[in-house]
């Protein structure tokens, strides 16, 4: 049984998903936002970093997935999102976490069947998945949905012998 936890980043909400891979089902174990407010960039981030360090000791996640960068045409707004990541990535690092990153693509492939899939296609599928009666908000059902990547991905590899090299080198880009 491995505990783990997405992270859909963001500046101003970071979305966050646990959930507990058996082997054979993955079951929903908590979700929710890190809301950063409107203050200063540094505050935010900091806000970002404190949050994920508080759900890792609060749930025990042993893996992390998260979301990569995707270049959008404000490139401000993909650094300010490529900076939240690190806030998060780091929060991960330091608490000993295996990490690994996918593409938004990657996610809606994994979990819907289709790369191009929308975000209520995904968190439809995400309730189906984790057999949820009610909706997450749609960052927390993103994080959720990149738990659920990582956990189809990690069966994957184990097989394999792939999720042994994983952890050795730290983040593995899939």
């Amino acid at each position: 049984m491995t505990l783990i936890l997405g992270i859909d980043p963001g500046s101003r909400i970071t979305g966050y998903g646990v959930v507990r891979d058996t082997g054979r089902v993955c079951e929903y174990v908590a979700s929710g936002c890190i809301r950063t407010g409107t203050g200063e960039l540094h505050e935010r981030l900091q806000a970002v970093y404190r949050g994920v360090c508080e759900v890792i000791h609060e749930h025990g996640p042993v893996t992390m997935g998260i979301e990569q960068v995707f270049m959008s045409r404000n490139a401000d707004s993909a650094l300010k999102l490529g900076q939240a990541r690190g806030a998060a990535i780091v929060a991960a690092a330091e608490q000993g976490l295996a990490i690994a990153e996918y593409t938004a693509t990657q996610v809606k492939q994994a979990i819907a069947g289709s790369g191009g899939a929308d975000k209520q296609q995904v968190q439809l599928m995400v309730m189906h998945l984790l057999k949820l009666v009610q909706k997450p908000q749609i960052d927390a059902s993103d994080a959720l949905a990149i738990a659920l990547c990582h956990a189809h991905h990690r069966q994957t590899l184990i097989p394999h012998g792939l999720a042994a090299a994983r952890r050795r080198s730290g983040r593995l880009r899939l």
